[in-house]
Parts: structure tokens; C-alpha cells; sequence
């Protein structure tokens, strides 16, 4: 029975969170941030491999010894997905994370009711 009580609680906490404007602008925040720099990577991903299926004189010519512009292009791909992550996790610590934050709290308050 108790558990039960715990289970309801915790639903009309988790209705209040997804409910609050909060949550909302959560939401459109992460997203407006993931979508664009998913296009952006996954286009800069998919330009390295058509260049390496169509455009492999280019990919081949070398640049500084035996380091060609694929092995370059490579190395971006790595230094790329990095500076992703930093810049969202510069992103989230100023704009998700207070707002997580806050809704985190509201679901405690809510949970204890």
C-alpha cells in the first residue's frame, strides 16, 4: 500500500516537472543547441568520407612529408568532436544546467508532498 503512495508521488512530481515552463525551455534550449551541431558535424563527417570514396587525388596529395590531407582530415574529425564538447559543455553550465537545477528541485519539493 505504502508503495503505492511512493508511486503516486512520484507521477504527480514527474506531471509537475514536464508540466512546468521550465521544462519547456529545457527542452527548446537543448535542442536549438544538439540539432544545428549535429547537421554540422554530421555534414563535416560526410564530406571526409566522400572525399575519401570520390576525391581521392585530393585526399592523397601530400602536404608536409608523409602527411597527406586525408590523414589531416582525420585528425580533424577527432579535434572537431572535441571542441564540440566543449563548447556544449560551456553551453549547458550557462544555460541548462540552472534550469535543470531548478526543475531538479522542484521534483524533490513535489516528491515530498
Amino acid at each position: 500500500m505504502e508503495e503505492d503512495a511512493v508511486q503516486e508521488r512520484e507521477a504527480r512530481a514527474y506531471e509537475a516537472v514536464y508540466q512546468a515552463r521550465d521544462f519547456q525551455e529545457l527542452r527548446r534550449r537543448y535542442k536549438n543547441f544538439v540539432v544545428p551541431w549535429t547537421i554540422a558535424f554530421m555534414t563535416w563527417y560526410l564530406a571526409y568520407v566522400a572525399c575519401n570514396n570520390w576525391a581521392r587525388g585530393f585526399m592523397s596529395h601530400k602536404v608536409i612529408g608523409h602527411v597527406n590531407v586525408a590523414l589531416i582530415f582525420g585528425l580533424l574529425q577527432f579535434v572537431s568532436t572535441f571542441v564540440i564538447a566543449a563548447i556544449y559543455g560551456r553551453y549547458a553550465n550557462r544555460k541548462l544546467d540552472p534550469l535543470a537545477a531548478g526543475l531538479n528541485a522542484k521534483y524533490k519539493r513535489e516528491r515530498r508532498r
